[in-house]
């Protein structure tokens, strides 16, 4: 599992909001909380680790963008996200500017 955890904290990676558009469109991206770790979410899927995932969506931490959100994100071209592909999915967690 620590090689696991390993190969998705290298996977890490940023991408502007227009680069997630398709994914969007699939019905692929998951929004995670800024009060989570992104790769702890990623193992958590990856392991179908079920009772944590579960959790984290009936208390909200995870969960499908809405369409405020999407529509409030079409109009900040600057707007940036943590991402992490655990396939099919893509985690999301939004960068906050300072």
């Amino acid at each position: 599992m620590s090689d696991l955890r390993a190969e998705l904290t290298e996977n890490v990676d940023q991408a502007e909001w227009q680069w997630l558009i398709p994914h969007v469109q699939r019905d692929a991206v998951i929004l995670v909380a800024l009060e989570l770790n992104l790769v702890d979410v990623g193992v958590a899927i990856a392991n179908d680790n079920t009772p944590s995932v579960q959790q984290w969506i009936d208390e909200q931490l995870i969960a499908k963008p809405s369409t405020a959100q999407v529509g409030e994100w079409n109009t900040d071209v600057t707007k940036r996200f943590n991402t992490l592909i655990i396939q099919p999915y893509v985690l999301v967690q939004e960068i906050i500017a300072a």
